[in-house]
């Protein structure tokens, strides 16, 4: 694959990017696809392992050596058609995708990674921009009838695999726009939301069916989980209208922080912060006021939700920003000292470079506030010993925060809805299904399915779309008693 010395002679390239201080002045995506030229030279990095490590690193299990050689060949469309055989979405993958694969690529040992979400993300918009990307619809219809709640990556991945089977889907999102937490969790400059709309319209072009601003289930969405119904339907009406189910609708409900003062105004679930922002690029009006302009920030959580706040605080003017993370600071290791596996390690993102105050092993303790809102936030030095934290005596201190956001992951998915299906849970409220043999992704419910982070918890992109993939199949095999779907 690509050329045999090619690791020896190039070097990983960077996709070009725009410097931090310019990139804080718009919601723009800032980092572009690399060059056809140097995604050929990245691609001629690939060492044609004997076994390719990246494959299983990749939760879609993507072809990666194949379309590495592809590019550096020249044959982008051949590319394309390889990528989209194990991914429904590499434009999404290719921006916003932590890039597990290249963790465990084997060059990782004691060099670079060869850049293969780069790689990815070049071939996917080359696709779009030559035109490449076309409607698909199936030669024959089933005559069955699939509903999917969440309009996320598993979601949509699974309604695209299961209209292509044959089937008429709908799709059902609470909020105003289809997309899931790409659309209003996501922002802007890291995944432009004219990637999602393109998306969409070659779906329903499929014969997919979307329904926005619709509630499925009866019971209002909690604090933290942003919602814009204006419809709302029962969950067992759609048992009854239709011959499946999935849900797909993700782990939504945000971790808390009860502490002294969580009740001041200022202090906001992540959720309710960056959906704001994202309505304000789209253009709507009359959006809810709350924003980060010259205001002290304090974002607690380190992850990327937390990451992304951060980016949009300094793009809103924020006075200052400062971030809190519970556990202690990971390594800053040059290599990866667990290939082939996921490292723990210090990881800096863009918004990150573009100025905040990190600090780690560190507890909130209390907000305080002045007239009902908040005006400072308490905190404590942790010291970690055997895997359990202990405050440090003396140690705490003070800090100014005029805006504090919860940014500390989600717990699960609306429990409200599994109740209302009287859907079994595992121990951390997801919705309880296997992935393997007759019953895959099949819930204790017949005709319900559930796939991923409504199954598995939060987790990352290409997790989602592997799970709604894999349902998708299930779902046909349930309905049709044989599948001619990938897995």
């Amino acid at each position: 694959m690509g050329k045999v010395t090619g690791f020896m002679e190039y070097e990983r390239l960077d996709e070009p990017h725009e410097p931090a201080e310019a990139r804080k002045k718009h919601y723009r995506e800032f980092y572009l696809r690399l060059p056809d030229a140097d995604a050929a030279v990245q691609g001629a990095r690939c060492m044609d392992c004997g076994i390719p490590f990246c494959m299983s690193g990749c939760p879609v299990n993507n072809i990666i050596p194949d379309w590495n050689d592809l590019v550096y060949r020249g044959d982008w469309q051949q590319a394309i058609d390889t990528l989209h055989s194990t991914n429904n979405f590499p434009e999404f993958t290719g921006r916003v995708c932590p890039a597990p694969c290249e963790e465990a690529c084997v060059l990782r040992i004691n060099e670079d990674p060869v850049g293969i979400k780069s790689i990815e993300h070049a071939i996917a918009d080359k696709a779009w921009e030559e035109g490449w990307v076309r409607p698909r619809p199936a030669a024959q219809r089933s005559g069955k009838k699939v509903a999917v709640v969440g309009s996320g990556p598993a979601g949509l991945a699974c309604a695209h695999q299961l209209a292509r089977a044959g089937h008429e889907v709908t799709v059902f999102e609470k909020n105003d726009r289809v997309g899931g937490l790409r659309r209003y969790g996501i922002p802007d400059f890291k995944l432009e939301k004219s990637a999602i709309d393109r998306r969409v319209e070659q779906m329903a072009a499929e014969g997919v069916k979307f329904r926005a601003g619709v509630l499925i289930g009866e019971a209002k969405p909690g604090a933290g989980i942003a919602s814009d119904a204006t419809q709302r339907l029962a969950a067992r009406k759609l048992l009854a209208e239709f011959d499946a189910l999935v849900l797909a609708a993700g782990s939504e409900v945000p971790r808390d922080l009860p502490i002294p003062g969580r009740e001041l105004d200022g202090v906001h679930f992540a959720m309710e912060f960056l959906p704001l922002q994202n309505k304000r690029v789209a253009g709507d009006a009359g959006v809810r006021e709350l924003n980060a302009a010259g205001k002290h920030v304090v974002v607690i959580g380190g992850g990327d939700t937390g990451s992304d706040c951060i980016g949009t605080s300094n793009r809103q003017q924020a006075a200052s920003v400062a971030n809190f993370e519970l556990f202690p600071m990971p390594p800053d290791v040059e290599r990866n000292p667990v290939w082939p596996y996921w490292p723990t390690r210090l990881r800096t993102s863009s918004s990150h470079e573009e100025g905040v105050a990190r600090d780690w092993s560190v507890a909130t303790k209390e907000f305080r506030g002045e007239g009902g809102r908040v005006k400072a936030l308490r905190a404590v030095r942790l010291e970690w010993r055997d895997g359990k934290s202990h405050e440090l005596a003396g140690s705490e201190f003070d800090i100014p925060a005029d805006l504090v956001l919860l940014a500390m992951g989600f717990v699960s998915p609306l429990q409200s809805l599994l109740d209302e299906l009287g859907v079994q849970k595992d121990g951390r409220g997801n919705a309880r299904a296997d992935t393997d043999g007759a019953t895959a992704y099949a819930t204790s419910v017949p005709k319900v399915f559930a796939a991923g982070d409504t199954r598995r918890g939060q987790s990352l992109v290409v997790w989602a779309i592997r799970e709604g993939r894999q349902c998708a199949r299930a779902v046909d095999e349930f309905l049709m008693g044989f599948s001619e779907l990938p897995r």
